[in-house]
């Protein structure tokens, strides 16, 4: 089934739509240097509710870390996915996000009858999805899929610096940080750099 763009559902015009399963849908990592693009699709219990949900940049570490494992305890399901660092140059970074969203809603222990996708662009599904601007600050869903994608990312952070302390992984999460730019001039990029981003491509040559 062909996805297609909508604004955000009123209230009045959920009826519309199917009973059934929500899932909310959203990624973390992709204006990072380095590091795989992760997407997350969570499915809510609307009768065991999780307060505080929000967009996961507009909460603290701490807090969001909280929430991912009350969202993991208390959601219908839920679904952690991504694309490879190779994935990404092959592809492209906005095509491998797809990729990755597509892979978390497939993961999904119970199936959605719509998806609700964070931002303006859509993956391709086999159930009815829509994109919405600004969507993890407006549906739990997302929301909660917001977390769960930037808490496994930013751990994976933490446990990549141990391979490569050179780089500060932990501390910038793979963003282009001055301190990250500076380690790409000294050392080159390492195995986890993506290598078509431009300030990792200046590097190629530089230290490997």
């Amino acid at each position: 089934m062909r996805s297609k763009k909508f604004s955000l559902p009123s209230q009045s015009s959920l009826e519309w739509h199917p009973p059934g399963l929500l899932a909310g849908v959203d990624e973390a990592g992709r204006g990072p240097l380095a590091g795989p693009v992760v997407a997350a699709a969570v499915i809510l219990d609307d009768r065991n509710p999780i307060a505080g949900l929000n967009d996961s940049k507009k909460l603290t570490a701490l807090r969001r870390e909280k929430l991912f494992d009350e969202i993991r305890a208390k959601a219908l399901c839920c679904s952690i996915a991504w694309a490879t660092v190779a994935e990404v140059d092959q592809i492209n970074i906005l095509q491998a996000t797809l990729l990755a969203m597509q892979r978390a809603v497939t993961g999904l222990r119970l199936k959605p009858v719509r998806v609700l996708v964070d931002g303006n662009c859509l993956p391709r599904l086999d159930v009815p999805a829509e994109a919405i601007v600004k969507g993890d600050a407006l549906v739990p869903a997302i929301s909660a899929a917001s977390i769960l994608a930037k808490v496994w990312r930013d751990r994976w952070c933490v446990d990549i610096d141990r391979l490569y302390p050179a780089y500060g992984f932990a501390g910038h999460k793979g963003y282009g940080t001055a301190a990250h730019m500076q380690a790409l001039r000294q050392h080159g990029p390492c195995p986890e750099h993506r290598r078509t981003f431009a300030p990792v491509a200046q590097c190629l040559g530089h230290g490997e």
